[in-house]
């Protein structure tokens, strides 16, 4: 005898009633391809509205520091116990070659400025690290004032000691 063909299995006929599942491939590739090409327009936008003088900073390199270098100054200090000197010799960092003409041309009246002024220190008071700092910024201070009474003021960035004796 023949058999009779098996009768199909009830969980074939749910899955064919079941409504197809679409695919979210294209749903993703289009959104993909929005964010790419949204941030594209951004960062070009960004990019070419930046103001041109920022993009020239950038790629000026920096200019090298200008020095003036001091002779040595050598004087009495104020007198605390028993008379004391100073021999100190400093490096003067300014601005810009032209800072360095104004100052060598006026070399007299910076150098009596800075003898008052060093004369007028005790010699405790400049012995620490503090007092050394802060005799360069009264130094400092003492070059920028002008020359003329109507002048410029000059622009001494920094001192730097290159010799400091108390004795």
């Amino acid at each position: 005898m023949a058999k009779a063909p098996p009768k199909p299995e009830p969980k074939a006929e749910v899955n064919a009633e079941a409504p197809a599942v679409k695919s979210k491939k294209p749903l993703f590739l289009i959104l993909g391809i929005a964010v790419l090409v949204l941030g594209g327009g951004g960062a070009g936008a960004w990019y070419f509205t930046q103001p041109k003088s920022a993009q020239h900073a950038k790629a000026e390199p920096p200019k090298p520091p200008v020095f003036v270098n001091m002779e040595a100054f050598t004087v009495n200090l104020q007198s605390e116990d028993s008379d004391k000197f100073l021999q100190t010799a400093f490096t003067l960092q300014v601005k810009d070659d032209a800072q360095v003409e104004i100052i060598k041309s006026h070399l007299p009246q910076v150098r009596s400025r800075l003898l008052l002024l060093l004369s007028s220190q005790k010699a405790a008071d400049i012995l620490t690290p503090e007092g050394k700092n802060k005799l360069a910024q009264e130094i400092i201070a003492q070059v920028n004032k002008p020359f003329e009474p109507k002048g410029t003021p000059q622009t001494v960035t920094g001192v730097f000691f290159t010799s400091f004796v108390i004795q």
